[in-house]
């Protein structure tokens, strides 16, 4: 009878644990698995997730275009985007908001070589420029151009898809724009090719949120994205004391991740987290939309909390 009453008990026990167990989330990632992702991999490995009640499920996109449409349309809780983009995608109608910050400074630049022509942007006149994404990346070069006296009209833009380091290196091109200054300059030194970065934010750009975690604000659970991101404030918080351990625990997920080029990414990467990720400067998100504005790819403003939002108020 004991032993029945013992059974019983560890069954209600197992129930009791399921109607308690964590809510889920799905968080799609902007790209594969790489050091820009580290706050997240870090508060999944040490547990921070779990600590709040969240099981979160990280993945990966088959199409890099997708995570934004797929949140937008309620198939996952939160996306990893960028500020340029969600401006535009905003203003098309996919209903989105920024709730929290990843990466808070521009990694974009434009790349050239170091012992190549391209010493100033003002070089950049009758030469070609590899591209991988329209749109955006043409009104970033339009106004750094514009600071050195060249027309866009002035350079043939080439698209290059994602091969930007390669068409580089290869000659195809003299410079590219949306090459990330963590990823793509570390790449060609270990090729032993020697980059040359002009950093948009140097270069008459107003500076912007490279990467964003962005949601659906009519469907999402302001509670649950409020624990994700508190979470992840935490992992930073932990890489930024703890560097060279962090490193190993996320290096440890992967192997594909255990090599020269990640390992230079994490440390270039680092410094760039938001320590803050809740919060946001609204005049800052104002001076790249007006930007946008400018450059026509925007027709009118929006009233910033359409932009994004503190979910920890």
């Amino acid at each position: 009878m004991v032993r029945l009453f013992l059974t019983i008990f560890s069954l209600f026990c197992l129930l009791c644990k399921n109607a308690i167990a964590d809510d889920k989330m799905r968080v799609l990632l902007d790209w594969f698995v790489n050091p820009d992702h580290g706050p997240l991999i870090i508060a999944q490995e040490n547990g921070y997730f779990a600590d709040v009640g969240l099981e979160v499920e990280i993945i990966a996109p088959a199409d890099p275009s997708a995570p934004p449409k797929l949140v937008a349309a309620g198939q996952a809780d939160i996306a990893i985007s960028y500020q340029p983009q969600l401006h535009l995608q905003i203003a098309e109608g996919l209903p989105l908001i920024r709730v929290g910050t990843l990466v808070a400074t521009p990694l974009n630049c434009l790349l050239a070589l170091e012992d190549g022509p391209i010493k100033t942007l003002a070089d950049l006149k009758g030469k070609k420029v590899g591209y991988s994404v329209a749109g955006v990346e043409e009104a970033l070069l339009t106004g750094m151009l514009a600071r050195h006296n060249v027309k866009f009209s002035d350079i043939d833009l080439i698209n290059v898809n994602f091969s930007l380091s390669p068409a580089l290196m290869s000659g195809q091109v003299d410079a590219v724009i949306g090459a990330f200054r963590n990823f793509e300059l570390n790449q060609m030194d270990i090729e032993g090719v020697a980059g040359r970065c002009f950093y948009l934010e140097e270069e008459g750009i107003p500076s912007y949120d490279e990467l964003i975690y962005v949601a659906n604000p009519d469907k999402m659970d302001v509670d649950k994205i409020r624990r994700f991101i508190g979470a992840t404030e935490l992992a930073t918080q932990f890489i930024i004391n703890n560097p060279q351990q962090s490193w190993e625990i996320f290096s440890g997920t992967a192997k594909e991740l255990q090599n020269e080029l990640n390992k230079r990414a994490w440390g270039d990467t680092l410094p760039r987290f938001a320590l803050r990720p809740a919060a946001f400067d609204a005049g800052r998100y104002n001076r790249f939309q007006n930007f946008l504005i400018d450059s026509g790819l925007l027709l009118e403003a929006m009233p910033i909390d359409k932009i994004t939002v503190d979910v920890t108020r």
